[in-house]
């Protein structure tokens, strides 16, 4: 692998950086390939993993030189791009590990999309984000025709689809697109604090709870209950609910 997607695993987080700080990190064929795979590699070794862009910046989306130059070779040239970055991001649901985007500077389109891909949002409160495809002549290739309105609801997808306003870090928290605003000053400790204390949770009950989740939200209702009921007896049944259960009564004296 190129050194377009860093990665090393401290203290059971997994840190994953995109690392093309000049380029405001644009994605390219390498870089969505290069993220499936760190992404799968990391969750077999670390508990929580953090996505987080070089030089200040998130994502600005897909790189305009490499997209252009990718045109001239026509459909089966351009395919790769979408292709490796769609699969990235669809893995992170798949992954029995939370994935944290930890986003700062700017997070437009592609890098929009990869934010709504990931289990939860930690923002900068100077961030600057936009599904800004519109503004260009394009339309959304990483997801965020279908993920935004899942996330957002359809007025307020639509509304920001087509007009690419720019999203503020306040917006997002009360939009349902990030969980926390996180001050400028203090940002990465607030970040590392926030991994590592999923990463000291018990990792069944994460990958568990993540699970249900993202199947529940593909079924209906009476489906995702009964799903609930079949994993909640069978983690119920195992060590780690025992562990749990017997340090709680252990603190609070049986």
């Amino acid at each position: 692998m190129s050194d377009v997607v860093q990665t090393h695993v401290d203290a059971g987080v997994g840190h994953l950086v995109l690392n093309r700080p000049r380029a405001m990190n644009a994605i390219t064929v390498a870089l969505g390939r290069e993220l499936g795979a760190a992404l799968a590699r990391l969750a077999e070794s670390a508990r929580v993993i953090v996505i987080r862009g070089a030089g200040g910046n998130f994502c600005v989306g897909g790189d305009f030189t490499e997209l252009e130059a990718l045109r001239d070779g026509g459909p089966e040239a351009l395919r790769p791009l979408f292709e490796n970055f769609g699969r990235a991001c669809s893995s992170i649901a798949e992954l029995p590990v939370p994935v944290i985007a930890a986003v700062e500077g700017h997070a437009m389109a592609g890098g929009f999309e990869l934010m709504q891909a990931c289990d939860i949002a930690l923002v900068h409160e100077n961030v600057k984000l936009a599904d800004n495809h519109a503004r260009f002549g394009q339309i959304p290739g990483g997801g965020g025709s279908q993920r935004l309105p899942r996330l957002v609801g359809r007025q307020r997808a639509l509304g920001h689809l087509l007009t690419g306003d720019r999203i503020g870090a306040q917006e997002a928290v009360a939009w349902g697109l990030a969980y926390r605003s996180l001050p400028a000053d203090g940002f990465d400790e607030a970040v590392r604090a926030f991994a590592g204390a999923l990463a000291a949770k018990d990792p069944q009950a994460l990958g568990r709870i993540k699970r249900l989740v993202h199947e529940g939200m593909r079924l209906p209702l009476e489906d995702g209950l009964a799903l609930e009921r079949r994993m909640v007896v069978e983690h119920q049944s195992g060590e780690s609910a025992g562990a749990g259960i017997a340090a709680f009564t252990g603190r609070n004296g049986g």
